[in-house]
């Protein structure tokens, strides 16, 4: 790999440690902003969605956008919402204003995931081990967010508003690394024999991957949402537990997603995936069956560990099909997006009306439904291997 590459793929990893500050940013200030807006579940659930439907918005255009404007110019344009939406939390509760401030955390956080993925998966051909290193560095940023929260609020709540400070000029620094990027295929849709058609559609193995993430990020992006506020407001731990719960959620993901990386290397990736998902379903129930902190940081670092790789994986496995058509990676990422914006509304307002535990207990859906595609994966890779003229 020329050096050149190899500056390209540290300056996305320190973006994507970037935006998985971000991330878990918006978990672990909803408590905050709840307690000094005085905003409620069914207000704070739509707060977690908004964020997720600037990251679905985000996804569309940034793998739009590039055809006429490019990579670099898109990133830098999407990406600066973020400075501009941490900054607007700080100055008003206001409940559209907020929802905008949200959204814009979305257009960033989508922004950056299109980019990065797109010049890994072209830089490195679309290998496993590369794209789940990538991800490494995002469960890195999400692990320290929540204790750089814990250390600005350590003498009073309301120095959240530090943290997210701190935020913005994170973000900043993302701008700068990307302006002064040299960014592989530019354009990609002037890219010699690209296609740009809609058939990939049709390729029953990119619909399933589809159908994964879509599942996946409703579950995570739930979790992501409310893991602190549940395990504050339950009483099952307290306010700074809560919180390094959050980050040991994300520091056993990037143990998991280390270990994916290398065993994606020995282990086909269906395979790798169905294991991966055996393990999250079963931790996830005992996450949401947990009335004490024993068995609930168990299920914490079980779902950790077995959901790192989910995603990843799966974007690896349809690298081939992202390599031959441009718009395919958007459109993935865009559907996954979407699920992000079901689950966290849903949990809102399932527990303003029967409480936190039941709104937790509705996630286990998504990540059933996210079981079934992982084995429709599974056996329809199986098949093909079989009968490859099918």
């Amino acid at each position: 790999m020329k050096m050149n590459q190899k500056k390209t793929i540290a300056q996305c990893y320190y973006i994507f440690f970037v935006n998985g500050a971000l991330a878990l940013m918006i978990g672990s200030l909803l408590p905050y902003l709840r307690e000094t807006y005085g905003i409620d579940y069914r207000i704070a659930g739509f707060l977690v969605s908004a964020h997720s439907i600037g990251n679905l918005c985000s996804s569309f255009l940034g793998g739009a956008l590039p055809i006429w404007l490019g990579r670099k110019k898109t990133a830098l344009l999407l990406c600066t919402s973020g400075v501009v939406a941490f900054l607007l939390m700080t100055v008003t509760g206001n409940p559209l204003l907020l929802i905008l401030a949200f959204f814009l955390t979305g257009i960033n956080r989508g922004a950056v995931s299109n980019f990065n993925n797109a010049i890994i998966n072209d830089v490195s051909g679309g290998k496993a081990a590369a794209l789940n290193l990538l991800h490494a560095f995002f469960c890195t940023g999400a692990l320290l967010s929540p204790f750089v929260v814990l250390l600005f609020v350590r003498n009073s709540s309301a120095n959240w508003i530090f943290a997210a400070f701190l935020m913005a000029g994170a973000i900043a620094t993302e701008l700068a690394v990307i302006w002064r990027m040299t960014v592989p295929n530019n354009y990609p849709a002037k890219a010699e024999n690209a296609r740009n058609d809609w058939s990939f559609l049709r390729n029953k193995r990119f619909v399933i991957a589809c159908g994964i993430l879509f599942s996946y990020m409703c579950a995570e992006q739930a979790i992501n949402g409310w893991l602190v506020t549940y395990l504050k407001d339950t009483g099952i731990m307290s306010e700074e537990f809560s919180q390094i719960m959050a980050s040991l959620l994300w520091g056993v993901i990037l143990i998991g997603r280390l270990t994916s990386a290398a065993l994606s290397t020995r282990i086909e990736k269906p395979k790798l995936l169905l294991a991966n998902s055996i393990g999250y379903v079963a931790f996830f129930v005992l996450l949401i069956t947990a009335r004490s902190s024993a068995p609930c940081i168990a299920g914490i670092i079980g779902i950790g560990f077995f959901m790192a790789g989910l995603y990843p994986t799966t974007i690896a496995s349809i690298g081939d099909i992202a390599g031959r058509y441009p718009l395919a990676l958007s459109f993935v990422l865009t559907f996954a997006g979407a699920g992000a914006i079901l689950m966290p509304s849903v949990v809102g307002v399932a527990a303003q009306h029967i409480g936190i535990y039941g709104g937790m207990s509705v996630i286990v859906v998504a990540v059933a439904v996210s079981f079934l595609f992982i084995l429709w994966n599974y056996l329809n890779s199986r098949r093909v291997s079989k009968h490859p003229n099918l």
